[in-house]
């Protein structure tokens, strides 16, 4: 499936900023079952500075914003050709060991309700897969999808506590849970290509957890079943904190306004 891509985030600040650095992770991976025909990236009111692959792999951008403005535009546009591997990414690579993500973060640490839920769902006669499936299931039917109640703070535990949250917080509760369970698992963010509709309302996250034999597998919580071609992949990390699509520091204003604008369509369709 080759999927068009175009993706707007554009900052509005009270005041004229003095100086700002923002850290930009918005360039899919070149992974198993896809490739990046085409990526650019452009930036109004900022300038690059830097750009390196982190310890994820994940490509980033370093730019600065102009000192003095008051508006800040990030324009994305590409093409990537994705193939159905049934949420397979296969094997572990990259610059840190598999055990890193065995380790749990302040997001994702498991209080009493997670780890009630983990005793649920261990014990599978070694059958990894259908465990991890069992607990994306449980963690779809006890934390409702609703937006605007959560936040970027919010831990597994505070989401499964209230059971309500979003794509973060299915993913963060699905994370926690695998590593208490001995499985390393990692978050993953990035497009979605939703049914019917063109425009989005905002980046997708996911969770990959790695199985013997099979190496990384995703699973898309919030929609009940493992990423296949309508999903693309741009970073991964621990938890949300190193793979935001973006962060950064400003000086001279305290307040601003966010607006994105996403559409993600397939090409080569008759619409």
């Amino acid at each position: 499936m080759r999927l068009s891509i175009r993706h707007t985030t554009h900052y509005r600040f009270a005041e004229p900023v003095a100086h700002g650095l923002q850290r930009l992770r918005l360039t899919p991976k070149a992974t198993r079952g896809q490739e990046i025909l085409s990526w650019s990236m452009t930036y109004e009111g900022a300038a690059l500075e830097l750009e390196y692959d982190d310890q994820n792999w994940n490509h980033t951008a370093l730019i600065a914003v102009l000192p003095g403005v008051q508006e800040v535009a990030i324009h994305c546009e590409g093409l990537v050709e994705t193939q159905d591997k049934a949420g397979v990414i296969g094997g572990h690579s990259g610059h840190l060991p598999l055990w890193v993500f065995l380790s749990q973060t302040e997001r994702t640490k498991p209080g009493a309700k997670m780890r009630s839920l983990v005793g649920q769902v261990r014990g599978r006669d070694g059958d990894t897969l259908a465990m991890l499936h069992e607990l994306s299931s449980a963690i779809h039917s006890m934390v409702r999808y609703e937006t605007g109640v959560t936040h970027v703070q919010t831990t597994a535990e505070e989401a499964l506590s209230e059971g309500v949250g979003v794509c973060q917080d299915h993913s963060h509760i699905f994370i926690g849970a695998a590593r208490a369970l001995d499985i390393p698992a990692r978050y993953v963010s990035g497009y979605l290509m939703m049914d019917g509709r063109v425009h989005q309302e905002a980046t997708h996250a996911w969770a990959e957890a790695h199985v013997e034999g099979l190496g990384w597998v995703g699973f898309d919580v919030s929609n009940g079943i493992s990423p296949d071609p309508r999903y693309v992949r741009v970073a991964t990390g621990r938890d949300y904190a190193e793979a935001a699509p973006v962060t950064g520091i400003s000086f001279g204003t305290a307040e601003q306004e966010l607006h994105v604008v996403l559409a993600v369509e397939q090409q080569g369709v008759e619409q």
